[in-house]
């Protein structure tokens, strides 16, 4: 049985769009005129190019940056979940529980090994423990729980810089 992967419909860009999106990717809160000056157009330009963008889909929100460590979870934590059975109803209750866990800041359904990847946000150790008895093994149709902790992050981005290249 092969894997099905729809294929994705590519919205019609020119290289301004694409110069667009990578200058909000670096800074969201960047102003119209900042833009236009970045991108060669007029702020008003910009704006009616933006809003589009935004209608389309292209641009689904606007974030802060958060400095974790400054909030004092300085240890993130990759979670590896195999489930006991990939069921449909098992899968949505998992899911589910998840959105519930309050240290869970990223989770996907992956392919191999394991079923799920979590990334968690601690304290320290004795907080991972913490999240471990109380959030992790309480969710349900879990069969295995393996965790790897962050020794160092080289490279984070919001996107590849691939993306804005046509």
């Amino acid at each position: 049985m092969g894997v099905f992967v729809e294929e994705s419909v590519k919205l019609a860009l020119d290289p301004i769009d694409y110069r667009i999106l990578q200058a909000l990717d670096a800074d969201g809160r960047i102003s119209d005129v900042a833009l236009g000056e970045r991108v060669h157009l007029s702020s008003t330009a910009v704006a009616r190019r933006r809003k589009i963008l935004e209608e389309r889909g292209l641009i689904s929100g606007y974030t802060a940056g958060i400095d974790l460590l400054q909030l004092g979870l300085g240890i993130s934590v990759m979670v590896m979940i195999e489930l006991a059975s990939q069921a449909e109803d098992k899968l949505v209750e998992f899911e589910e529980a998840v959105q519930r866990c309050p240290s869970m800041s990223y989770c996907s359904f992956i392919s191999g090994d394991v079923d799920f990847l979590m990334i968690i946000h601690v304290r320290s150790f004795e907080d991972y423990d913490r999240v471990y008895r109380q959030e992790l093994s309480n969710l349900p149709h879990v069969a295995k729980i393996r965790s790897s902790f962050v020794m160092r992050t080289v490279a984070q981005r919001q996107s590849p810089p691939a993306a804005f290249q046509k």
